[in-house]
């Protein structure tokens, strides 16, 4: 099974990469985005058979580890 993890700033925590992006896009021509927002992304291969036993595994990675939770959000998504 596998575990994606995805982790973004909090709204209202500054993004100067995702400030870098834009202005990059916008010089290339793009001027249609409004935001640029940087995350990161974790894939995670599990060796547990039930997909509630694995949420709630990577829950607890995500709040201990993968995540500051003070300045970031996550989401997960579980796959098979």
């Amino acid at each position: 099974m596998k575990a994606i993890v995805n982790i973004y700033l909090k709204e209202g925590v500054l993004d100067p990469q995702g400030k870098a992006t834009k202005h990059a896009l916008e010089s290339l021509g793009f001027k249609n985005v409004q935001d640029v927002r940087i995350g990161k992304q974790i894939v995670l291969d599990l060796d547990i058979e039930d997909k509630e036993e694995a949420y709630k595994e990577v829950e607890q990675m995500a709040q201990t580890l993968l995540a500051n939770t003070v300045i970031e959000d996550y989401n997960i998504e579980i796959v098979q």
